[in-house]
């Protein structure tokens, strides 16, 4: 086995950095992050790098999927900012995969284009305020009437509504009695009539907002069914394709992005601060707590990467995401806190980057599937 990344994969990091460096500077973080802000004109600019077309085929002006190419490009923007690393999941992942994967030829022609220009963002409308991890729960209806479908219901926790062309909905279609045979996937501009957004104040992962969206008898044409009209009733098989696969380890990736970036700061901090005539990074227990985050940093990114390669092959990889998954938003977590108390009461307080990373990290095991759902899905597979 080759651990060497690869020429391509290297000039890909290179250049990640340098837009990071150029257009993403720390005060610009800071300040997105204080004002919950989506800076798009950054966003058009990551576009021109040609990244957004990691995961579409180049018959749709795409650089042709690279799984793990697309991950390390959401790890190396997290390190800095997700109110860019989770903009380009919606745009990359979200759209992207999704379309490649179950779009009809009409949607792929169309849609896809617009994602490698940067010009087309999906939310993910899935959780309702009674259905979380049990998504084949939910209540939010869809009706066809005529050439229109007509959807009522509200949707939580449906982050980047605000800044999106669509929202990706989940509907009941049918007898909720046959949960798994009734779901379908509609496509929902959210400046349409009857949808109504409202902004939730979390605690991180500022830049796309998380929402609460109402949907009253909004209307939009039969041909915003997501997989075109052989897909009614079909949701189901759609969302738990490879493509929910691959978010868990979009997941992961942001975890590996903000771990590296509070070890960098705390490696930093470490060998600034003194105490005691001396830099802090001479006592033992700031070495061992370095020695350790590093450890479990690499130890995320390897797993992130072997389970990116594992869906790159098109080979059975739920186990390898969920571990990923599970793994690297724990270690981000860990790390967070660990940076934090190196940084002590500068780590608490607001102007330092450590507080929003440990904001952040906070919400890593939740997304994405819980850790709790990760070790079930775990526990699936060793058992099969």
């Amino acid at each position: 086995m080759n651990f060497l990344e690869s020429d391509e994969i290297r000039e890909l990091r290179q250049s990640l950095s340098r837009f990071v460096e150029r257009h993403m500077p720390r005060e610009a973080a800071t300040d997105w992050d204080k004002r919950n802000y989506f800076p798009r004109d950054v966003f058009k600019k990551l576009a021109e790098l040609g990244v957004m077309g990691l995961t579409i085929p180049e018959e749709y002006g795409g650089l042709g999927q690279n799984i793990l190419a697309a991950m390390i490009t959401i790890e190396e923007l997290s390190k800095r900012s997700l109110a860019v690393s989770v903009p380009y999941i919606m745009a990359a992942c979200y759209a992207g995969m999704n379309i490649v994967e179950c779009g009809t030829e009409e949607q792929k022609r169309t849609l896809l284009p617009r994602i490698v220009e940067g010009d087309l963002l999906f939310a993910y409308g899935w959780s309702e305020p009674d259905v979380g991890a049990d998504v084949a729960s939910i209540k939010t209806k869809g009706e066809r009437r005529g050439d229109m479908l007509v959807i009522n219901g509200e949707k939580r926790f449906c982050s980047g509504a605000a800044i999106c062309d669509y929202i990706f909905t989940l509907v009941r279609t049918g007898d909720a009695q046959d949960r798994y045979n009734n779901i379908s996937i509609v496509l929902i501009p959210p400046d349409t009539k009857g949808v109504t957004i409202t902004p939730i104040d979390a605690m991180g992962m500022k830049g796309a907002a998380t929402t609460d969206v109402i949907f009253d008898d909004v209307e939009v044409p039969v041909t915003n069914l997501f997989g075109g009209e052989q897909a009614w009733n079909r949701g189901w098989s759609i969302i738990t394709g490879s493509g929910l696969n691959v978010e868990k380890i979009e997941v992961a990736a942001i975890a590996v992005g903000v771990a590296q970036a509070a070890l960098d700061d705390a490696w930093a901090y470490a060998h600034q601060r003194s105490q005691f005539g001396k830099t802090i990074a001479n006592f033992q227990s700031i070495k061992h707590k370095l020695a350790d985050m590093a450890t479990q940093v690499q130890a995320a990114r390897l797993m992130l990467y072997q389970a990116a390669w594992t869906a790159d092959q098109h080979l059975p990889c739920t186990k390898e995401t969920s571990m990923a998954k599970l793994f690297a938003t724990e270690v981000a977590k860990t790390v967070a806190l660990e940076c934090q108390t190196i940084f002590g009461a500068y780590g608490y307080v607001k102007g330092f980057d450590v507080e929003r990373y440990v904001r952040d990290a906070l919400l890593l095991p939740i997304i994405g599937g819980s850790s709790a759902i990760q070790r079930n899905n775990i526990f699936k597979q060793l058992a099969a």
